[in-house]
Parts: C-alpha cells; sequence; structure tokens
C-alpha cells in the first residue's frame, strides 16, 4: 500500500512510529476514522475484508479500473487504526489516501 504523502522511507517502523504521533495528537480516542482508499477493481474485495462487517462505501472509478473505499469506523486507539492500514497494506496496489 502506498500513502499518498508517504516518502520512501528507508525505516518503516519509523515512519509508523511518526505516523502514530500525529494521529494521538490529533485525536481523542475513542473516536471515529474515516479510512480511504483506492484500489484496483479486482482487488475490491480483499479491501472489504479488511473492514469485517463495518459498513462501507464503494464508488467505481470512471473507466471501471479502480475503486474508492471509505469506512467510517469508531477506533479505540491510534493501533487501531495501524492495524487497519498495516492490513490493508498487503494487498497488491492499494493506495491510501
Amino acid at each position: 500500500m502506498q500513502f499518498i504523502n508517504q516518502p520512501d522511507a528507508e525505516n518503516d517502523e519509523e515512519w509508523w512510529d511518526r505516523f502514530k504521533e500525529l494521529l494521538d495528537d490529533q485525536n481523542d480516542w475513542p473516536t471515529q476514522y474515516t479510512f480511504k482508499f483506492i484500489a484496483p477493481a479486482k482487488r475490491t474485495d480483499d479491501l472489504k475484508d479488511v473492514f469485517g462487517d463495518h459498513p462501507i462505501r464503494v464508488r467505481e472509478s470512471s473507466k471501471g479500473n479502480y475503486k474508492s473505499v471509505t469506512a467510517q469506523i469508531r477506533m479505540s486507539s491510534s493501533e487501531e487504526v495501524i492495524a487497519i492500514y498495516e492490513e490493508a497494506s498487503r494487498i497488491e496496489g492499494v493506495i491510501s489516501l
């Protein structure tokens, strides 16, 4: 998975630590957190599985090659948010917004 504003960090753990700090600075847990991803159309079901039974919104691109996936989920901590991003990062071609 690729984050739009994520540099090609040599130390992935360092990047996640900074992201966790940012999440903790900007959120009071628990909170409603919005996840947004773009995925190749053929990977949409894999991305849906990341969210389990939580409701998601899926929109298809004009040519149908990609789909955007948005989910609003009540999260208890930055660790829970990061776990979702890490799981989504295992899916080929997924981009986080």
